[in-house]
Protein backbone atom coordinates (compact mmCIF):
# COMPACT_ATOMS: atom_id res chain seq x y z
CA UNK A 1 0.00 0.00 0.00
CA UNK A 2 1.28 3.45 -0.73
CA UNK A 3 0.44 6.66 1.05
CA UNK A 4 -1.35 9.66 -0.44
CA UNK A 5 1.93 11.57 -0.14
CA UNK A 6 3.77 8.91 -2.15
CA UNK A 7 1.01 8.91 -4.79
CA UNK A 8 1.19 12.70 -5.17
CA UNK A 9 5.00 12.58 -5.35
CA UNK A 10 4.88 9.82 -7.96
CA UNK A 11 2.35 11.64 -10.15
CA UNK A 12 4.37 14.89 -9.93
CA UNK A 13 7.51 12.99 -10.93
CA UNK A 14 5.72 11.49 -13.96
CA UNK A 15 4.41 14.90 -15.02
CA UNK A 16 7.95 16.28 -14.70
CA UNK A 17 9.44 13.37 -16.65
CA UNK A 18 6.92 14.04 -19.43
CA UNK A 19 8.62 17.39 -20.05
CA UNK A 20 11.83 15.53 -20.99
CA UNK A 21 10.18 13.37 -23.66
CA UNK A 22 11.69 13.29 -27.13
CA UNK A 23 8.59 13.19 -29.32
CA UNK A 24 9.31 15.14 -32.53
CA UNK A 25 7.11 12.90 -34.71
CA UNK A 26 3.92 12.39 -32.72
CA UNK A 27 4.20 15.32 -30.33
CA UNK A 28 2.68 12.99 -27.71
CA UNK A 29 4.83 13.36 -24.62
CA UNK A 30 4.61 10.71 -21.91
CA UNK A 31 6.29 10.55 -18.53
CA UNK A 32 6.44 7.69 -16.06
CA UNK A 33 7.58 7.37 -12.48
CA UNK A 34 8.17 3.99 -10.87
CA UNK A 35 8.21 3.37 -7.11
CA UNK A 36 10.36 0.47 -5.96
CA UNK A 37 10.06 -1.39 -2.66
CA UNK A 38 13.10 0.46 -1.30
CA UNK A 39 11.30 3.80 -1.77
CA UNK A 40 13.30 4.93 -4.80
CA UNK A 41 11.49 6.70 -7.62
CA UNK A 42 12.82 5.99 -11.11
CA UNK A 43 11.57 8.15 -13.97
CA UNK A 44 11.28 7.58 -17.68
CA UNK A 45 9.99 9.43 -20.72
CA UNK A 46 9.13 8.33 -24.22
CA UNK A 47 11.90 8.56 -26.80
CA UNK A 48 10.76 8.46 -30.40
CA UNK A 49 12.84 7.50 -33.40
CA UNK A 50 12.42 8.06 -37.14
CA UNK A 51 12.48 4.27 -37.39
CA UNK A 52 9.23 3.93 -35.44
CA UNK A 53 9.98 0.43 -34.17
CA UNK A 54 12.98 1.82 -32.29
CA UNK A 55 10.73 4.12 -30.25
CA UNK A 56 10.49 3.26 -26.54
CA UNK A 57 7.65 4.27 -24.26
CA UNK A 58 8.07 6.07 -20.95
CA UNK A 59 6.83 3.11 -18.91
CA UNK A 60 9.43 0.77 -20.42
CA UNK A 61 12.19 3.37 -20.02
CA UNK A 62 11.42 3.63 -16.29
CA UNK A 63 11.22 -0.15 -15.83
CA UNK A 64 14.36 -0.98 -17.81
CA UNK A 65 16.28 1.84 -16.14
CA UNK A 66 15.26 0.51 -12.72
CA UNK A 67 16.37 -3.00 -13.66
CA UNK A 68 19.69 -1.63 -14.98
CA UNK A 69 20.16 0.14 -11.65
CA UNK A 70 19.71 -3.22 -9.87
CA UNK A 71 16.25 -2.49 -8.52
CA UNK A 72 13.42 -4.96 -8.28
CA UNK A 73 10.17 -5.24 -6.38
CA UNK A 74 8.03 -2.51 -7.92
CA UNK A 75 5.09 -1.15 -5.94
CA UNK A 76 3.49 1.49 -8.15
CA UNK A 77 3.84 3.45 -11.35
CA UNK A 78 2.43 6.80 -12.40
CA UNK A 79 1.99 7.59 -16.08
CA UNK A 80 1.36 11.14 -17.27
CA UNK A 81 0.15 12.29 -20.67
CA UNK A 82 -1.58 15.43 -21.91
CA UNK A 83 -4.96 13.72 -21.82
CA UNK A 84 -4.58 10.89 -19.28
CA UNK A 85 -3.93 8.23 -21.93
CA UNK A 86 -3.51 4.62 -20.84
CA UNK A 87 -0.32 2.54 -21.35
CA UNK A 88 0.00 0.69 -24.66
CA UNK A 89 -0.18 -3.09 -24.92
CA UNK A 90 3.59 -3.66 -25.00
CA UNK A 91 4.03 -1.55 -21.87
CA UNK A 92 1.23 -3.45 -20.14
CA UNK A 93 2.99 -6.73 -20.93
CA UNK A 94 6.34 -5.48 -19.58
CA UNK A 95 4.58 -4.14 -16.48
CA UNK A 96 2.98 -7.57 -16.00
CA UNK A 97 6.42 -9.22 -16.26
CA UNK A 98 8.29 -6.91 -13.89
CA UNK A 99 5.58 -5.60 -11.56
CA UNK A 100 2.45 -7.73 -11.77
CA UNK A 101 1.11 -6.47 -8.44
CA UNK A 102 1.74 -2.78 -9.13
CA UNK A 103 -0.81 -0.06 -8.60
CA UNK A 104 -0.95 2.24 -11.64
CA UNK A 105 -1.88 5.92 -11.51
CA UNK A 106 -2.83 7.37 -14.89
CA UNK A 107 -2.70 11.15 -14.95
CA UNK A 108 -3.18 14.10 -17.25
CA UNK A 109 -0.95 17.17 -17.08
CA UNK A 110 -3.17 18.85 -14.47
CA UNK A 111 -2.71 15.94 -12.07
CA UNK A 112 -6.23 14.57 -12.57
CA UNK A 113 -5.60 10.90 -11.82
CA UNK A 114 -7.36 7.58 -12.03
CA UNK A 115 -6.12 4.50 -10.19
CA UNK A 116 -5.95 0.98 -11.56
CA UNK A 117 -3.72 -2.09 -11.36
CA UNK A 118 -1.51 -3.96 -13.79
CA UNK A 119 -3.89 -6.90 -13.58
CA UNK A 120 -6.85 -4.68 -14.49
CA UNK A 121 -4.92 -3.26 -17.46
CA UNK A 122 -3.92 -6.72 -18.72
CA UNK A 123 -6.11 -9.37 -17.06
CA UNK A 124 -4.98 -12.38 -19.10
CA UNK A 125 -1.30 -11.58 -19.51
CA UNK A 126 1.23 -13.90 -21.07
CA UNK A 127 3.80 -15.06 -18.53
CA UNK A 128 6.99 -17.08 -18.41
CA UNK A 129 5.24 -20.26 -17.31
CA UNK A 130 4.37 -20.90 -20.96
CA UNK A 131 8.06 -20.83 -21.86
CA UNK A 132 9.28 -23.41 -19.36
CA UNK A 133 9.66 -26.74 -21.13
CA UNK A 134 9.36 -29.98 -19.21
CA UNK A 135 12.78 -31.48 -19.96
CA UNK A 136 11.51 -34.97 -19.16
CA UNK A 137 9.33 -34.88 -22.29
CA UNK A 138 12.20 -34.14 -24.69
CA UNK A 139 13.96 -37.00 -26.48
CA UNK A 140 17.46 -37.65 -25.07
CA UNK A 141 19.09 -36.17 -28.16
CA UNK A 142 17.41 -32.82 -27.46
CA UNK A 143 18.36 -32.51 -23.80
CA UNK A 144 20.81 -29.77 -22.92
CA UNK A 145 24.37 -31.00 -22.17
CA UNK A 146 24.73 -32.19 -18.58
CA UNK A 147 20.99 -32.74 -18.12
CA UNK A 148 19.77 -36.22 -17.28
CA UNK A 149 16.38 -37.58 -18.10
CA UNK A 150 14.53 -39.23 -15.20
Amino acid sequence: MISDEQRVQLVKAAIGARERAYAPYSGYQVGAALLSEDGAIVIGCNVENASYGATICAERVALTRAVAEGRQGFVAMAVATADGGSPCGICRQVMAELGPEMIVFISDVTGQTRTTTVHSLLPDSFDGSALVADLRLLPRTELPAGTEQS
